[in-house]
């Protein structure tokens, strides 16, 4: 099969990028079982495995795809209609009333529902990348992933959290100082922030950590932080919003509204097994897993079908404030 893979970024990730790294696992995946993967994605990308072609967006996308191509996963919705059978794999969140594609595909059963759709695949990595952990080390403090600049992401919830659990915290992905905030400032001494950071270093600090603070202050429509701090063997502690009820099961972390059962099960990540934590993430979120469902969804569009027998939407009545939901005490 000849796939096109299509993202309007740069390939590899080399710090902030998750899609990217999830579209980098997949084609390497359907490459290694024998399939031919080109991408469509922005100028400076480079890839070992496939072709790479270069996205002008001054064209039509449909100028751009090769003849020979038999299926064509798109990472955003479409714009126009694809001269090809597709799919399109819908990565974020919307506040506004609108109708998605009928071969939309989401990345959570929660996304998919809130957008009256019934077809998802949840992310999954291509672990052969990441160093193994170590799950008998000495676990130092607790761990923040994440854009912190973004106010849904609450990194004031994760020190809040963290500081009343007595708890150090590593903030990777934001900045003592931030103006993108407004003007913030961190006094807590007992928080240490890392920037963004590049793979080795992510790696690094999730190999020593307890556990992972995330709690959301919107629908998270998967959470790849998630993911890669369970494979490290870190418990997650993260608010009920969107996936992480889906994900975070109760051997894996506390998924809660009430920073006190937060804070309860912060202060006992102990009793979280690092073990099943790592094969957790490891078995059920790897891009194997992925890449063989997406299959299944190429074969369908190929023969003719669409994914959804009625266009997935937002309605009016379903419009979620994602500014801010409320964190309960």
């Amino acid at each position: 099969m000849k796939i096109l893979i299509v993202n309007d970024s740069k390939i590899p990730a080399i710090k902030y990028g998750g899609t990217e790294r999830v579209i980098w696992g997949l084609g390497k995946q359907l490459a290694s079982i024998g399939h031919e993967v080109t991408y469509l994605v922005a100028a400076g990308s480079t890839c070992p495995f496939a072709k790479i072609i270069e996205w002008d967006k001054s064209k039509d996308i449909n100028s751009l795809i090769p003849e020979d191509i038999d299926v064509v996963h798109l990472n955003m919705q479409p714009v126009s209609p694809i001269s090809k059978p597709y799919i399109s794999t819908f990565h974020g969140n919307v506040n506004h009333v609108c109708q998605f594609d009928l071969n939309t595909v989401f990345i959570s059963r929660n996304q998919a529902e809130r957008f009256h759709g019934n077809v998802f695949v949840y992310n999954g990595l291509d672990w052969s990348t990441y160093t193994k952990p170590d799950l008998n080390n000495n676990r130092q403090y607790f761990h923040f992933l994440g854009d912190a600049s973004w106010k849904v992401k609450n990194v004031k919830g994760a020190i809040a959290l963290a500081k009343q659990a007595h708890e150090k915290l590593v903030v990777l992905g934001g900045n003592r100082i931030n103006f993108n905030m407004g003007f913030r400032f961190t006094h807590d001494l007992h928080v240490s922030f890392k920037g963004m950071v590049d793979d080795e270093k992510k790696r690094f600090y999730l190999q020593q950590s307890k556990g992972l603070i995330f709690p959301v202050l919107w629908h998270e429509p998967f959470g790849l932080a998630i993911i890669e701090s369970l494979y490290y063997g870190c418990p997650v502690f993260g608010t009920a919003y969107g996936s992480l009820p889906e994900l975070i099961n109760k051997e894996a972390g506390v998924s809660s509204n009430s920073m006190s059962e937060l804070v309860t099960g912060i202060k006992h990540a102990d009793s979280f097994s690092k073990k099943y934590c790592h094969e957790y993430a490891d078995d059920e979120f790897n891009s194997t897993v992925m890449t063989q469902r997406y299959l299944s969804l190429y074969e369908k569009v190929m023969n003719g079908k669409t994914l959804h027998q009625q266009k997935p939407c937002f309605a009016e009545e379903d419009i979620i404030h994602v500014k801010r939901l409320p964190m309960i005490p």
